[in-house]
């Protein structure tokens, strides 16, 4: 009986070889060339970036927790002590629910005015895809019937993609670096919310990135919360110390309502892209 020669595996359908460490670069190209085919596939140009905390939460959503807290501790399902301790942090989720609206409702006033402009020229609100503020942005889009893109990125603690994304324009990141590659390529304006870790470190990278002018486009960058942000970074500080210059205190605008970041925004894409611009306005 002759015996039948089973066919090798062609390399680029060789999955355990494609996840392995030796098709690393191979992995990494693949997250520029994709996303890259998918953004012009459906006419992806230019975005605003919305950075922010992923713990943060919707009003409603604080309420229900606040309430669910207040039965359980009816119930005698937990303790005085416990009680007590959950008070004191639905409280800081009630604060911060404020700015998860306020994401909501800047997203809504961009994207209802990028839909004035020619299709070639519109600019997409994008957000890293997880939920709190990224689920704020995608959802304010939608809210206007845009479509918004959502950059997320697989964690451990699997951060999923929130349902406010359009399809087409969800993708799921592996190499961090990547990701913020597609925030800052597209990107003609960020706006970052209050945020932790990985937050500060998306802002710093770009404002870095400014202040040595390996990103030669202009690009507005917007701080919101004024309060907040000096509360955790003290900007002027770092000028009087000459660790920044002082010039350096005017790559970004502090900001505190929808309405003035979506002027600010709008004045600045305008005043920043006036070719791109010129013929609707």
């Amino acid at each position: 009986m002759k015996k039948v020669l089973t066919k090798p595996v062609k390399a680029y359908k060789n999955a355990s070889w494609l996840n392995s460490r030796h098709a690393r670069p191979i992995r990494i190209l693949s997250e520029f060339f994709e996303p890259s085919s998918r953004f012009i596939q459906f006419g992806i140009h230019s975005t605003v970036v919305f950075f922010g905390s992923a713990r943060i939460k919707s009003k409603n959503e604080v309420l229900k927790i606040i309430n669910d807290t207040k039965n359980n501790f009816t119930k005698k399902l937990i303790t005085k002590l416990k009680y007590n301790n959950l008070q004191e942090q639905n409280k800081s989720l009630l604060e911060l629910s404020k700015y998860y609206e306020d994401a909501t409702e800047l997203s809504r006033l961009l994207t209802e005015w990028t839909q004035t402009l020619p299709l070639e020229k519109r600019i997409y609100v994008c957000s890293g895809g997880g939920p709190g503020i990224m689920e704020a942005a995608n959802k304010g889009a939608k809210l206007a019937n845009g479509k918004s893109i959502g950059l997320n990125i697989s964690l451990e603690f699997e951060q999923n993609s929130n349902k406010f994304i359009s399809p087409d324009l969800n993708f799921e990141f592996h190499y961090f670096f990547m990701r913020k590659y597609w925030f800052m390529y597209l990107g003609k304006a960020l706006i970052a919310f209050p945020g932790g870790f990985g937050t500060i470190d998306e802002m710093m990278e770009l404002l870095t990135l400014s202040q040595t002018s390996k990103i030669k486009k202009k690009i507005t960058v917007l701080l919101y919360g004024k309060e907040y942000w000096e509360k955790i970074i003290n900007f002027k500080e770092l000028a009087r110390l000459e660790l920044i210059s002082k010039k350096d205190l005017s790559l970004f605008s502090f900001v505190n309502s929808p309405k003035e970041a979506f002027v600010k925004l709008k004045t600045d894409l305008i005043k920043n892209y006036p070719e791109y611009f010129a013929s609707n306005e």
